[in-house]
């Protein structure tokens, strides 16, 4: 009898992210992100149908959608980022790449989704409150116009 072999599902908990040329000397942020999200893709179907058919429906690929990244973590202070968020909000938009990577439980890359052109879109800071024991947490959420998954 042969071995069995397990495929085991990766942990959701293990991750890293990089946004990458955040700041003007090219700076990466990288790995202090609690939460990752937005990992979808959309390619709407068209309808149309031709006169000389039958009552048949047929369907093309439309244009590619891909939804907005949202991405969580606790206030670190980092001024290259915060600058980049603030450059956005005065209207001075610049545009980034990077990547969500899944990692197995020995931190191996096992996937990567890579995007592109990404730019601030909403920033959401902490709720304060004097009676809880939480660390602060603060929401980026990044408009992307491209995302590639690497197996």
């Amino acid at each position: 009898m042969s071995p069995v072999t397990r495929d085991d599902p990766y942990a959701s908990y293990n991750f890293k992210i990089f946004v990458f040329n955040v700041s003007d000397d090219g700076l990466a942020v990288s790995g202090s992100f609690t939460e990752a999200s937005g990992l979808e893709l959309e390619i709407p179907p068209i309808e149309y149908r031709n006169g000389s058919e039958d009552i048949t429906v047929r369907k093309i690929p439309g244009l590619k959608k891909f939804t907005n990244l949202t991405f969580k973590r606790g206030i670190t202070g980092h001024a290259a980022f915060w600058k980049w968020v603030a450059d956005a909000l005065n209207g001075t938009v610049k545009r980034t790449h990077g990547s969500i990577v899944l990692c197995d439980e020995n931190r191996n890359d096992v996937m990567r989704w890579n995007f592109d052109r990404g730019w601030p879109t909403k920033y959401t800071g902490p709720t304060l409150s004097a009676t809880k024991n939480e660390i602060a947490m603060e929401t980026l959420v990044l408009a992307v116009e491209k995302l590639e998954i690497e197996v």
